[in-house]
């Protein structure tokens, strides 16, 4: 990409200028992360990317530089292909927004039980009270809830919203316990694994060697199609 040509391509990135209107202040980091996101995806040889939809964008840049150097250099780079899960294509935050860690709206399924609940009890909702009938699908719990959950409980969970007399309170509340039961192993396993941090670097480094190899091999092709 030329320098002016790079700098209008980031500038229309959706994801970019929707968290500047958001009012976060423009940096480099946010500005050149579609960028970085494309070095990590070509790199490796990356060939299926999963991605939610906002990355979509994001990934049509990736293809389109890769596609442009094999165009002026030859066949370097694997054109990557997205993959996107109809069901979860945006995370919902706690406050309804997108999930990110930059709008500080996520919840930490490896957190301590403690600071879990803590994220799950600050999920914005309606002022509605306990007996009042609730819509299920505009409520920031419940669609977070569902993308963990069976469509049965799914379902128990929409029925007791309609029905009234299910409290946000509850809701949360059941929210937490499923998912501390979910990912009970998950999240045992994650403990043992700080706890024995030697064996964890040890498994690092066995991926570190694996991803220099084949980052290796694509560094190689490009330096030889750039001459050096």
């Amino acid at each position: 990409l030329s320098s002016m040509a790079g700098v209008g391509l980031m500038e229309r990135s959706t994801s970019y200028k929707d968290k500047i209107e958001k009012g976060l202040k423009p940096h480099m980091g946010l500005f050149s992360y579609p960028i970085l996101m494309a070095a990590d995806i070509l790199l490796y040889g990356s060939e299926i990317v999963p991605v939610g939809k906002d990355q979509k964008q994001h990934l049509e840049l990736t293809r389109d530089i890769a596609k442009s150097f094999n165009h002026n250099y030859g066949d370097t780079f694997i054109i990557p292909e997205s993959k996107i899960d109809k069901n979860v294509q945006t995370i919902p935050g706690t406050d309804g927004r997108k999930m990110s860690k930059t709008y500080d709206n996520t919840i930490d399924i490896f957190a301590d039980e403690k600071s879990l609940k803590k994220q799950i009890m600050t999920i914005v909702t309606d002022s509605k009270g306990l007996e009042d009938k609730k819509n299920p699908d505009s409520c920031n719990v419940f669609n977070i809830f569902k993308l963990i959950a069976s469509e049965s409980e799914t379902e128990k969970m929409r029925k007791k919203y309609i029905e009234g007399g299910y409290g946000y309170g509850h809701a949360k509340t059941h929210l937490l316990n499923y998912i501390l039961e979910l990912y009970r192993d998950e999240r045992k396993l994650f403990s043992e694994l700080l706890k024995n941090q030697d064996h964890l670097y040890r498994i690092l480094e066995k991926g570190e060697k694996k991803a220099k190899i084949i980052a290796r091999k694509v560094l190689d092709r490009v330096r030889s199609k750039l001459g050096y």
